[in-house]
């Protein structure tokens, strides 16, 4: 069975950093694309970057130059550098892995002085 497992939220004051880390399990074959969304309570989950095998990484304009995503693509992990955290990036955040219709659990992250 898949599963989708994100880690490495916590709560942070403005300016600060986090990393956060998204582990597939039980998918047996190299995952093409991997994704972060993210989901601020009353609002739609929304699109916060992406890295394929071939190398590209796209961000959505609010994190650029400040999120940065990673991963090993052997093991279908990915991670998401946060830099310079902003109050508006409180959210759930949620991994999604291309050909996997499921969702992880998320990791919440909380930035706030």
């Amino acid at each position: 069975q898949v599963q989708i497992v994100e880690s490495g939220g916590d709560l942070v004051q403005p300016g600060e950093s986090l990393r956060l880390s998204c582990v597939v399990s039980g998918f047996h074959d190299r995952i093409y694309m991997m994704s972060w969304y993210r989901q601020a309570p009353g609002k739609e989950r929304e699109w916060v970057a992406s890295s394929t095998l071939a190398g590209t990484r796209d961000y959505s304009e609010s994190v650029k130059g400040r999120f940065t995503i990673s991963r090993e693509s052997t093991e279908n992990t990915v991670y998401l550098q946060m830099d310079n955290l902003k109050p508006e990036d409180t959210a759930t955040y949620y991994c999604k892995a291309s050909r996997i219709d499921s969702w992880g659990q998320g990791t919440q992250v909380t930035v706030s002085s």
